[in-house]
């Protein structure tokens, strides 16, 4: 709930006389003959708009504890709802599906891979759920969404629940139904726990870099320094792809990258800048000459999950992914003394460093035993 403040120069009190005031049988609640549908909760003094439409009560909070404020407010409260249940309840889930499938695809402040991401769930709910299409929207039940909720959970992992459970109540308000009656919002979201990082140590690294480089596959020395651009930049994969030997800056150490991941409703720039760190330096020298090109792409493969896999396997190592590649560079550089917020600008997070914080707050036992030999209470 929104923090609330208290305005001292009004009236925060509902009447000062008995007659204004009554209160419910169970003492938590104070009415106001004068003002109905506006209720006041006794223990935080919050006021709250009631109203009952077609046989229906609605109770929500008008986040103000100043009587004079929630009169203001309780009019369009009532006008809202009296809205809502007005609007007309689709005829099956189908439609309501539909309805919201077109206005997803007209959003123009969604990206593309967003849009893919929403009908992914869609899918997947409905594999989950195959009778859901046939169901009118006011026959789903809160029964009914948590036993769908119940199997869904132990498929998928968190993240792609809550996306799914929020595609869900999205389609059934847009069937007509109001938020405060949508059963889908009575099923609770799932905590998302910090995934671990289990990350090459430097020795394993190169090895993994020497096993890609000799697997004998015709492109294997390019996935092996396609392996290197990804660890050396902290790129995502989209964009390691289009980086450019235009968009190398030798002369200022820099490099210029085209973020993959802002939103369009966002103004902040979609490029940034990550310096050349020295092994990163050594490897474009030796692109270059290979390829001097300036309109032609850096790496030579777009991708090497493949070839990745196989090297792990092979050494007995834990998997690592393209994404982990940029894991292993954020920690790198913190292991090697960058501060969390300069990282955090180089991967492009617009934050100010709280998901770098969050993700690499914690890093290797091995850098945290070594960085405890450090600490001393003696002279």
């Amino acid at each position: 709930m929104t923090t609330l403040t208290t305005d001292t120069t009004q009236d925060t009190k509902p009447a000062k006389t008995s007659r204004d005031v009554r209160i419910s049988p169970d003492g938590k609640w104070r009415s106001f003959p004068k003002v109905p549908n506006l209720l006041q909760y006794v223990n935080t003094g919050i006021y709250f708009g009631r109203v009952k439409i077609e046989g229906k009560i609605f109770r929500e909070s008008l986040e103000t504890n100043v009587f004079t404020t929630a009169k203001l407010l309780l009019g369009d409260y009532i006008k809202k709802k009296q809205k809502l249940a007005a609007r007309p309840i689709a005829g099956t889930f189908a439609e309501a599906r539909a309805n919201y499938e077109k206005d997803l695809e007209s959003d123009h402040t969604l990206k593309d891979t967003s849009k893919l991401y929403r009908r992914n769930c869609i899918k997947a709910l409905l594999r989950s759920w195959p009778e859901l299409d046939a169901l009118a929207p006011s026959k789903i039940t809160e029964t009914g969404c948590r036993a769908w909720a119940g199997k869904f959970a132990a498929d998928y992992d968190e993240n792609f629940f809550n996306n799914t459970l929020g595609t869900l109540r999205n389609i059934l308000e847009r069937a007509g139904i109001g938020r405060d009656e949508n059963p889908a919002r009575k099923v609770k979201r799932l905590g998302v726990k910090q995934k671990e990082l289990k990350l090459p140590e430097p020795k394993q690294f190169e090895a993994l870099l020497e096993t890609i480089a000799t697997a004998g596959a015709r492109q294997s020395r390019h996935c092996a320094d396609f392996v290197r651009f990804l660890a050396y930049s902290g790129c995502r994969l989209s964009e390691a792809r289009s980086v450019r030997w235009s968009s190398i800056n030798f002369e200022r150490a820099e490099i210029r990258i085209e973020t993959a991941k802002r939103a369009k409703t966002s103004s902040a720039s979609n490029l940034r800048y990550v310096p050349i760190i020295p092994p990163m330096l050594e490897l474009l020298k030796r692109l270059k000459k290979a390829n001097p090109a300036d309109d032609s792409t850096v790496c030579g493969v777009g991708e090497c999950e493949k070839s990745l896999t196989r090297a792990c396997k092979v050494l007995g190592i834990h998997r690592i992914t393209h994404h982990d590649l940029r894991h292993l560079f954020a920690t790198r550089c913190i292991e090697s003394g960058v501060d969390i917020q300069t990282v955090s600008r180089w991967l492009g997070h617009s934050d100010g460093g709280a998901l770098a914080m969050k993700t690499y707050g914690h890093l290797r036992r091995e850098h945290s035993a070594a960085m405890a030999q450090r600490v001393t209470f003696g002279k």
